[in-house]
């Protein structure tokens, strides 16, 4: 381990000089105009000497071994182990973060495991991972450290997972889709004045990046975390799920994710488990195939079943799985012939 003083960063991508010493960061719709000695909104993205350097590169601040399932991924190598890694910074303000100790940390006020790309593969194998998952905090603030991980996962025949709030602009996104095998995705709400409120960020470019991830045929699961009173109301869950099935989004799995208070939240009562029930019924009723529940037990809630045939394929109790039908070199539901979206 070392301290971050010791990671010296690395000049950055997607951005320009404006005037005075001055640059902008053009990697997502904040487009920062950072001074000499400032860092952008993210916090990993610094103004050093008239360059835009990534603070972060090489240096992350987690690393684990995780459940494939914890990301939350249900339909992507279901049972399989996935090294993790993040590094500080994230271009969102959630009030509601679960992980704002490194979050919203600047790079040197925490300890951090220099560790480059090749490095990481190299942890990956000796520790029998196949997956390597971009995960904690918001990996599309360090793109560069992110696509380059991830390119050198693949030429070692290893895949990759973004957890992401999908907050940044099409051109990066663009280029680090090319190395990205799957990726969970905060749709955080169905309101742009919500997404203002809580996250500072707005919806439209999150929905964007659903779109462009489907193009790229990129394997999705979206995860919208309900806060009560916040972006539970029935009419928006509804206008969301409309929006999922009328963009080719029914047969990718939601995960509606429990909320208990925290961080700036921490006067908002957790969620009900019927708000969380009624929200399955309705996405159920807009088409949407592959409806879960998480971060709470309910028995069943995280199972998979077949559409068509109503037969469960793959029980859970939390991360663990429990029973598996789902063979690896099948994508049908062994007792209807159904196809099953997923990667099994």
């Amino acid at each position: 381990m070392t301290d971050t003083d010791n990671c010296f960063g690395k000049v950055a991508e997607y951005w320009q000089h404006v005037d005075d010493g001055n640059v902008r960061c053009d990697l997502c719709p904040n487009r920062c105009v950072i001074k000499e000695g400032h860092a952008g909104l993210c916090r990993s993205r610094k103004n050093i000497g008239g360059k835009l350097y990534s603070m972060v590169y090489g240096c992350p601040c987690a690393i684990n071994i995780d459940p494939i399932e914890k990301k939350p991924l249900l339909h992507f190598h279901p049972g399989q182990p996935c090294l993790s890694i993040g590094c500080t910074g994230c271009n969102l303000s959630c009030l509601n973060c679960q992980n704002w100790e490194i979050s919203q940390a600047r790079p040197n006020e925490v300890r951090t495991y220099p560790l480059s790309p090749e490095e990481l593969v190299e942890t990956a194998k000796a520790n029998n991972c196949s997956i390597v998952a971009f995960t904690y905090t918001e990996p599309l603030t360090y793109l560069e450290y992110t696509r380059d991980c991830a390119a050198a996962c693949h030429r070692e025949g290893l895949e990759t997972v973004l957890v992401t709030a999908g907050y940044v602009n099409r051109k990066p996104l663009s280029d680090l889709l090319p190395y990205i095998n799957a990726a969970n995705v905060d749709l955080k709400s169905f309101s742009d004045a919500v997404y203002q409120k809580v996250s500072r960020a707005h919806l439209q470019t999150v929905l964007e990046t659903l779109k462009t991830m489907k193009k790229s045929n990129v394997w999705i699961e979206v995860t919208n975390l309900m806060i009560p009173g916040v972006n539970d109301n029935p009419d928006m869950i509804q206008q969301m799920c409309q929006w999922l099935a009328a963009n080719g989004f029914c047969d990718t799995p939601l995960h509606f994710s429990r909320f208990f208070p925290q961080y700036r939240m921490e006067d908002f009562p957790p969620t009900p488990l019927e708000t969380l029930i009624k929200a399955r019924e309705i996405a159920r009723n807009e088409g949407l195939h592959f409806v879960y529940i998480g971060n709470t037990h309910i028995e069943g809630a995280e199972d998979t079943v077949c559409p068509e045939c109503h037969k469960g394929l793959i029980r859970r109790n939390g991360y663990k799985i429990m029973e598996n039908t789902m063979k690896s070199d099948d994508t049908k539901c062994p007792y209807c012939g159904n196809p099953i979206a997923g990667l099994w």
